[in-house]
Parts: C-alpha cells; structure tokens; sequence
C-alpha cells in the first residue's frame, strides 16, 4: 500500500442520491460524480459528493437508491469562481461494492495524517459550545497534497488551541456536509454547502 493511501482513508457505506454524471477525463481516464447520502446517529443526512474512476464501474453504473459501499479517501482541489478560487473538497473512490438492502449498514469513516496548516480557529457558541476550525495539509502520492478543513468540538477543541503550524496530528472522524448562507456584495443572500471533517479524536505526532 502506497504511504499516500496510509496518510488518508476512508471507509463509507451509504445509498446513491440523483444520477450519477460523467464529470471529467484525465489522462485518457473518465471520472464520474454521484452523490452518497449517509444518515448520522442524529437522524441528520450527509449527503456527500463521490468522485468514481470509470474503471471502478465494471460497465454497471450506480443508481439512484442503490447502496454502497466505498473505500477510498478525502481530497480537495481549488476550482475557479469569478475573480478568485473556492476549494472543493470529495470523497474519491478507489473501490466500490455494491450491497444487497438487508446487508447494508450506514457508515462514514474517516482518518487523517498531515499537517496544520495555520492555527485553530478556537470559539464557542452563544450555547457556550466549544469549537475549532483546522486546515490539515494531508501528502498523497506523486508530491501532491490534499488541503482538508476539519472541525474539532468541546475537548478536542481545547486540544487544538495547543497545536503548532506545521506541526504532525492524526485525527479520525466523519466526512459531513454543512448549509450555510452567504451574503454577496450586491446583498443577495445564496445557500451554499461545504464539507469538512468533524473530529472524534486527535492527537499530536511528535
């Protein structure tokens, strides 16, 4: 296994939401987008965006209300928006798997091995919760990085505040989606969504 693939996995179980799309060619490759929908505990639906090689597919296109299973990871790429650029972030596919309706078991697993990237955003709500935003810079193969935002609360959040730019953490947690509204320069308000990892646990590696 590749030490890129070790610094970042992912491990998700969830049903196909919409129709999955051709959404690039790279390389002679195509690249397809579907969208996996994952319920947490809560009751809340992530609903995440899922990038599959062609060759995954085997010539058998997911469908919308079909379950998966996918093993892959968490990756970030700046696409252009106006005069400035918006980092996306995606759950890459390295393996899919269908599974059969009394087999599957929602799922949404995630761990990190990277760097802080600038210091935690420490804050606490106006319900006095506890919460830090981090930016982890994550190596994968080919000299090339993932920059993912990751969200830690309560003692975790805590923690974070301790963390050094540039310094090595592991965290693990859950890929999540997140609506938020923005407010544009003419006054316009649109709903936007962004996604980022929410921490369960993490530590500092010296």
């Amino acid at each position: 296994m590749d030490k890129g693939y070790e610094n970042n996995r992912a491990f998700m179980a969830g049903t196909i939401v919409g129709e999955v799309t051709l959404d690039h060619t790279l390389y002679g490759e195509t690249f397809y987008l579907a969208h996996l929908a994952i319920p947490r505990l809560s009751g809340v639906m992530d609903v995440l965006p899922l990038v599959i090689p062609g060759r995954l597919m085997d010539g058998a296109m997911p469908r919308e209300g079909e379950a998966i299973e996918v093993e892959g990871q968490v990756r970030s790429y700046n696409r252009r928006a106006g005069e400035g650029s918006r980092l996306m972030v995606t759950l890459f596919a390295r393996s899919i798997r269908l599974l059969p309706e009394e087999a599957f078991v929602p799922r949404n697993e995630v761990a990190l091995n990277g760097y802080l990237c600038k210091p935690a955003n420490y804050r606490t709500t106006p319900f006095s919760r506890e919460i830090a935003d981090l930016l982890l810079a994550v190596n994968r193969s080919y000299h090339k990085s993932d920059y993912l935002p990751c969200i830690a609360w309560g003692r975790n959040a805590r923690f974070a505040q301790s963390l050094s730019v540039g310094g090595r953490v592991f965290l693990t947690g859950r890929l999540q989606s997140r609506v938020y509204q923005k407010c544009c320069e003419d006054g316009a308000v649109v709903e936007r969504t962004t996604y980022e990892v929410s921490c369960s646990s993490l530590e500092r590696i010296l």
